[in-house]
């Protein structure tokens, strides 16, 4: 799964990078341990305008799908990650999958690796999982794929008051494969950077595009270390999550 990653790119870097047109009121500060409910940037193509374009745009939007047809928010805590596996058939994203997915912009995420079997530690206990960080070693960003959707807060009368919608997003994963599987068996399903557009695009078949995206990734794509367990207290935050333990 992917439960925690750092984001911290400007909103203006990421208008570039994306070919952005349309870009939120609000600004997040760059987090280098976003978790699950956190409010996050997504990227994603809105509603065509009279020539069928769809403007590219970037979003803020919670962590944790909230399907339309869900009672109250709370079952976004429980749909923080969908399975590529299961995505085109699960009720909860299918409709996504078809025409609302986006990516979520990343530095880069964490991921926690067991200890081997019968290790024993300080005071022969069994010491704690090891955090890595993961990232692309040529030193781009990486776009996560996700799908979202909007909720409709039945508390509010005024369907025309922003508060009335909420943006929700769920992560993309896969089986983990190379070194990254030697950390942990799931992982994010990284968009490059020439399947971005068809991937956002909503006139392209869900399954089919998802499906080129999962080929593994080229070798030495990652680059993976481990870092302090401070990244295991949501409370930390800041660049010094990053560096490497020597």
């Amino acid at each position: 799964m992917c439960g925690r990653y750092a984001a911290s790119r400007e909103p203006a870097a990421l208008v570039e990078e994306f070919g952005v047109e349309e870009a939120p009121a609000i600004d997040l500060p760059a987090r280098y341990n976003i978790a699950p409910t956190n409010e996050v940037y997504v990227v994603r193509d809105g509603k065509p305008d009279d020539s069928g374009h769809h403007p590219r745009r970037l979003d803020v939007a919670r962590w944790g799908l909230v399907p339309s047809w869900a009672k109250d928010p709370s079952i976004g805590n429980r749909m923080i990650n969908a399975r590529a596996e299961t995505v085109a058939e699960k009720p909860a994203y299918r409709r996504a999958l078809a025409s609302r997915r986006c990516l979520l912009p990343a530095d880069g995420f964490y991921e926690w690796q067991a200890p081997a079997e019968g290790a024993l530690g300080a005071a022969g206990k069994k010491p704690a999982k090891q955090p890595y960080f993961l990232h692309p070693a040529d030193g781009t960003g990486l776009a996560m794929a996700g799908l979202y959707e909007w909720w409709r807060d039945p508390e509010v009368d005024d369907a025309d008051d922003p508060r009335a919608w909420l943006l929700s997003t769920t992560i993309i994963t896969t089986s983990a494969r190379d070194e990254v599987g030697r950390i942990h068996d799931r992982m994010p399903v990284a968009v490059l950077s020439e399947q971005r557009d068809a991937w956002l695009d909503p006139q392209t078949p869900g399954s089919e595009i998802l499906a080129e995206i999962l080929a593994p990734s080229r070798p030495g794509f990652w680059d993976i270390y481990p870092v302090s367990t401070a990244v295991n207290s949501v409370r930390n935050q800041g660049p010094d999550l990053l560096r490497p333990l020597m």
